[in-house]
């Protein structure tokens, strides 16, 4: 049986971050081929991922703690109090 698990804050960094990576790649590719020019690229790259990544950061971290949508593991603990086996 698989134990519940929850996404720690460094986890949920990592991912933003490794996702936002991708997200600076693409942005930066469909602006150039729109614009032609690397420094308007460029900025909007910039601009545009430093608040699109603390959006998502926040998001993810509301998410985590909604539990709407989730079912607890059989055999472990539902209350937050001690996560182990019951």
């Amino acid at each position: 049986m698989a134990a519940e698990q929850t996404e720690t804050r460094k986890r949920s960094v990592v991912k933003a971050l490794t996702y936002r990576v991708v997200i600076v790649c693409l942005d930066f590719l469909a602006i150039y081929l729109f614009t032609h020019k690397i420094e308007v690229a460029l900025g909007f790259m910039i601009v545009s991922n430093i608040y699109t990544t603390v959006g998502y950061f926040l998001h993810e971290r509301i998410w985590a703690r909604i539990r709407w949508g989730t079912e607890p593991s059989a055999g472990w603990r539902s209350d937050g109090r001690n996560r182990r086996r019951v």
